[in-house]
């Protein structure tokens, strides 16, 4: 079963490196959003050689177009290999690395957790074994993943998780969601009490359950896998899901009693010790000497990380609307292909595809275009016309020449309800980001 896992895993990082590649271009080449090959110079010049540690990437050896399509090219032929060959680990360990250099070189484009679970879970298939310190290893992934979730929602403080009505508000605010997410909005508010209830009991309580004996991990995993199906069904979050569910496997993967390699157990004392400062932090309790160096040591790296989604449920979903202009006066809107715009079409299906940058008009909307560098940069380059980044895009008003001016405008989208046309109905809230030429 260990192998099986390890397989599965090898299909999670295919489906992460060739969702990220097809997009790759757009978002961090040379004519890309926020490219690569600016970024990396930039840390080197502010922090010097210790910028290799905090940005760990292959790229600091060639950060060009023809790298960074050779690094996920290569990173999903190394995924395949894991998968339909007996080199698992030496292909997991190069899915490693160029993961890591891909995270690292897509910024804030690939910075969720996801990236990092992903990161986390790569790190201990390597000395994945039968082994009871193995073993336990995932399980204690698990429960961080699971727990820190339920843990941070209380002491954000956010009322809408105090008062058990967050997810009134979640199927229709999430980043993008399903088409079921339509029909689960529209349910009463015992529903989404009740369903709030479940929410924490699973990963608050349940969680517990991956330590305890067989009968009652099985009962821990199968609620788990419940609420994470229930997650899939109604949003489009990636490999998430289908990451969390592979995890549960070592629910049923009993020890063995073999032995544990000394690397294993370097490795568990690494993860121990981060973890256990993670648990401070968590909980406001101050780290002992030295732990906050073993922190910012080990952040970089990725590879034992603090989980926790939603910990504010958003209560209005507001969209950015990006328009194009040739004289100042008639606008035109670009249309992204996958979130929210016209009104009439469908919530998308498009899991575990990524598009990572309608995710990041979702963070954008949540603030200003001020607090989102890559915006700036992202109408600079609808000005320019770049392809790369028109790629990104559904449908593009100005297919002969790029408009003279852009701006964005900020409206508040709502699901409708039973018996109204379309799936959104909106409002407008005014300028997001002033007309500008490049001029």
């Amino acid at each position: 079963m260990v192998r099986t896992f390890l397989s599965f895993l090898g299909l999670v990082y295919f489906i992460a490196f060739t969702s990220f590649g097809i997009q790759a271009q757009g978002l961090v080449g040379s004519r890309g959003i926020l490219p690569v090959d600016e970024f990396l110079p930039a840390v080197h010049r502010q922090l010097g050689a210790i910028g290799f540690w905090e940005a760990p990437t292959v790229f600091w050896l060639n950060c060009s177009d023809g790298a960074l399509r050779a690094v996920w090219m290569v990173g999903a032929l190394a995924a395949l290999v894991s998968i339909f060959t007996k080199w698992q680990r030496a292909a997991l360990a190069v899915c490693l690395v160029l993961w890591l250099s891909v995270c690292t070189a897509g910024q804030d484009f690939l910075s969720f957790q996801w990236d990092v679970l992903l990161s986390e879970a790569g790190f201990l298939a390597l000395f994945a074994d039968p082994s009871r310190v193995s073993v336990w290893l995932f399980r204690w992934l698990c429960f961080r993943l699971m727990f820190f979730s339920g843990v941070v929602k209380l002491t954000s403080g956010d009322p809408a998780w105090r008062n058990l009505t967050a997810l009134r508000f979640h199927y229709e605010t999430q980043p993008l969601p399903t088409p079921l997410a339509w029909y689960f909005h529209q349910m009463p508010a015992a529903f989404q009490k009740a369903s709030t209830v479940f929410t924490f009991v699973v990963e608050l309580a349940v969680p517990f359950l991956f330590f305890a004996p067989r009968r009652w991990r099985y009962v821990g995993a199968g609620l788990t896998a419940m609420l994470q199906v229930l997650i899939l069904l109604t949003g489009n979050y990636t490999f998430f899901n289908l990451l969390a569910l592979g995890l549960l496997v070592w629910m049923f993967i009993e020890p063995d009693g073999s032995k544990a390699s000394p690397a294993l157990w370097g490795a568990a004392a690494f993860v121990g010790v981060v973890s256990g400062l993670l648990f401070l932090e968590l909980f406001g309790v101050g780290v002992p000497p030295g732990g906050g160096a073993v922190l910012r040591y080990a952040s970089p790296l990725r590879i034992v990380n603090s989980y926790g989604l939603f910990a504010v449920m958003t209560t209005e979903r507001q969209e950015i609307s990006v328009e194009g202009s040739d004289d100042g006066v008639n606008w035109r809107a670009y249309e992204f292909p996958y979130k929210p715009g016209d009104l009439r079409r469908a919530p998308p299906i498009v899991a575990p595809h990524q598009p990572r940058l309608d995710w990041q008009m979702w963070f954008a909307a949540l603030g200003t275009y001020e607090q989102n560098r890559w915006f700036v940069n992202f109408m600079i380059r609808l000005l320019q016309g770049e392809r790369s980044v028109l790629a990104l895009m559904e449908y593009n008003p100005f297919p002969k020449a790029p408009p003279k001016f852009v701006r964005a405008r900020l409206y508040l989208y709502r699901f409708t309800k039973p018996g109204e046309p379309g799936w959104w109905t909106r409002e407008d809230r005014g300028e997001y980001f002033p007309p500008v030429s490049l001029k």
